[in-house]
């Protein structure tokens, strides 16, 4: 089966709020959708969301790289010949979210050639996932109003809490008010994406170490090597690598250096061939993993949570798999459903997901 032609759509959906944390702010998803198509009629699609202020790609950059240097080189390549296609693409450095649609994307035709859902080619676990929110910048108050709703409305026991900020005390006041008001039977863990520095995140954690957090993620940067060191060796819970660890050979030197004790993965960055490789390393190292989210759609999402529920390692933690709420609206005909805490994988073969072609219309930028 080769590969005939690959499109790539710039679109733009607006979020219902700002979404605030410590590398950066977004107002609206504007992301890159792929398309695959075969000479057997095949297409597989997948979501490209650039995030510029932490793997310095853009929507048009994405665009470009994929047109440009990317389906030229694929045009004519057997879908299945994901080593040597991956060969041509790593001969262009970084870009990584552009190179991960390209890969989901063929292992949505192949699950769709053989009539056999994605999660199961990939491993088949489990058919679902406990869901993890992310909670941004805000008031104590606005953010424990937010979990509270979260927690009625889908059954989510289990928060990310972005912190980073400047006081520090303003990201301790959130912590102590989402416990106090949620109680003990909900989960809660914190990322800074790299805000604060060792010692202010060695004292945040001191500070909070009644609270019960489960995770610390990205609190300062991997390149304050010896103060990022001291406070990974002294974190009491795991400390996850997430954007200082993107690739296999980050990740095994940041474990092995001591820079973490987790990992975040994203089928975003690493798509389901580069989320694998990742994710048997920290197995082989002893090491837990989280599937995260780089403010994924619905589409971006059951890339996730068919990765996360393939494997059993990375099906123990909750995802993060609710970013897509804060989105005004979405791409696919049939939205998915976060229930009892849970999402479940789409049933159909590939990644068992449509695209809702008037609603790409309404919201594509390059008409």
């Amino acid at each position: 089966m080769k590969i005939t032609e690959i499109e790539t759509i710039p679109y733009a959906i607006p979020y219902t709020k700002p979404l605030r944390f410590a590398s950066g702010e977004v107002h609206t998803a504007e992301h890159v959708l792929v398309r695959v198509h075969t000479d057997e009629g095949l297409t597989g699609v997948a979501d490209a969301p650039p995030r510029p202020f932490t793997y310095g790609e853009t929507q048009k950059s994405v665009t470009a790289v994929i047109e440009d240097l990317f389906a030229p080189q694929l045009m004519g390549l057997d879908v299945f010949a994901r080593e040597r296609i991956h060969a041509l693409l790593h001969r262009t450095v970084g870009n990584p979210a552009a190179k991960s649609a390209l890969d989901m994307a063929l292992w949505d035709i192949a699950g769709q050639s053989c009539g056999r859902p994605v999660t199961e080619l990939l491993g088949g676990h489990t058919d679902r996932m406990r869901v993890s929110h992310m909670l941004g910048f805000d008031t104590p108050q606005r953010v424990a109003e937010e979990a509270e709703r979260i927690r009625a409305t889908y059954g989510i026991t289990v928060f990310k809490v972005k912190v980073g900020r400047h006081p520090v005390r303003a990201d301790l006041d959130v912590c102590r008010a989402l416990r106090e008001i949620l109680g003990e039977q909900v989960e809660l863990y914190v990322d800074g994406n790299r805000g604060w520095t060792a010692s202010e995140a060695a004292t945040a954690l001191r500070e909070l170490d009644d609270l019960g957090l489960t995770l610390a993620e990205e609190l300062c940067p991997a390149d304050d090597v010896l103060g990022r060191r001291r406070l990974v060796r002294h974190c009491r819970v795991p400390f996850v690598a997430d954007e200082s660890a993107t690739t296999p050979a980050e990740v095994t030197r940041s474990l092995l250096d001591g820079d973490a004790t987790a990992i975040s993965i994203k089928t975003a960055r690493t798509g389901f061939t580069g989320s694998q490789r990742v994710l048997f390393q920290c197995e082989g190292l002893g090491a837990e993993v989280v599937m995260g989210n780089q403010i994924d759609g619905q589409l971006g999402t059951v890339c996730t949570v068919a990765f996360g529920a393939a494997h059993a390692a990375s099906s123990r933690r909750a995802g993060e798999l609710s970013n897509f709420l804060d989105m005004s609206d979405d791409l696919l005909t049939e939205s998915l459903a976060i229930a009892g805490g849970t999402l479940a994988v789409p049933g159909g073969p590939g990644l068992g997901v449509a695209i809702d072609e008037d609603k790409l219309a309404r919201y594509r930028q390059d008409h």
